[in-house]
């Protein structure tokens, strides 16, 4: 029996992806990278992984003579080559995710992400109070409609904030988002009350909001006010998009950077450079503890239900 180093290797990594991946779904940590919708999909992903390691597994040790002879030039691999620098850049390359998997730990997405990503309408030039009004994040607006799904079956597993609603469900919250004076930014309709807002922002000045979220503070903002905030996550982590409300509050500038604050105030018509927007009049600000949940995803409608 000969030992194949090359397919151990190979053996070695797809055991700690499989184990990367499984660990993820054990402890929970996997909602810190995906939509709760795709969880399915990932645990399918760790059975194939361990299905490739247990055939791989058989190739680590082979029979002296067993050889694949090629009748013509190949240039796949057998597991048993030498060793050369593209060889090893290519096992570096592979290795790389699952090394930086196991050593960096999973973290919330903060505020020094939303600043990378930009959130307010930075752009001048707009006309205020006219036509031309853009919402708090660029692009708001088409988040909702575009991730509004249908699941067909009323069989699922319900998502961290129970974003799963049926179509009468959903139509009676949109309702009560119209018909109230005050308004409960609750974490299965967020995406859709924002996107509702902004659209239709005369509709609703004067009404009160509840929220919460986690603190940002744009360059630019005056010291009264901060932006309270939430990342939706469509997909995964990597297309994270950043919505809440421009805030002002007279303690705003003791209020830390990516501090969790439950919030409720009087929704105004504000203004970012020529830009009219939605603005929250504080009426009372709390710190809390920040959820264990802290993003929010775009409600999956079931029909027939």
């Amino acid at each position: 029996m000969k030992f194949h180093f090359q397919h151990f290797l190979k053996a070695l990594l797809l055991g700690l992806f499989t184990l990367f991946f499984a660990n993820l779904h054990i402890t929970g940590d996997i909602i810190k990278y995906i939509n709760p919708k795709y969880d399915y999909m990932s645990k399918m992903t760790v059975i194939f992984f361990f299905v490739l390691l247990l055939i791989q597994v058989t190739r680590i040790w082979q029979e002296k003579h067993t050889h694949h002879v090629c009748s013509h030039r190949c240039d796949h691999d057998h597991g048993n080559s030498h060793w050369s620098l593209r060889r090893v850049v290519s096992y570096s390359i592979v290795a790389f995710p699952i090394v930086t998997g196991f050593m960096v730990p999973p973290a919330t997405l903060d505020a020094s992400i939303a600043a990378n990503k930009g959130f307010l309408v930075s752009q001048g030039g707009g006309q205020s109070g006219g036509t031309e009004r853009k919402s708090l994040m660029e692009g708001a607006e088409s988040l909702v409609e575009k991730e509004d799904i249908d699941i067909y079956s009323s069989e699922h597993v319900p998502l961290p904030n129970e974003n799963y609603l049926s179509e009468q469900e959903y139509d009676g919250k949109l309702r009560l988002l119209q018909e109230s004076e005050s308004i409960q930014m609750t974490e299965d309709m967020f995406s859709t009350y924002y996107g509702e807002i902004n659209d239709n922002l005369e509709s609703y000045v004067g009404k009160t909001i509840k929220m919460s979220g986690f603190v940002f503070k744009e360059e630019g903002l005056t010291g009264n006010q901060l932006v309270i905030s939430r990342f939706l996550i469509t997909h995964c982590v990597a297309d994270a998009s950043i919505i809440g409300f421009l805030t002002e509050f007279t303690g705003a500038v003791t209020i830390q950077e990516d501090a969790w604050v439950e919030i409720e105030g009087v929704l105004e018509v504000g203004n970012y450079n020529g830009y009219d927007l939605p603005l929250l009049k504080a009426t009372s600000l709390n710190v809390v503890e920040e959820p264990s949940e802290p993003y929010i995803y775009p409600v999956l409608k079931m029909l027939g239900n």
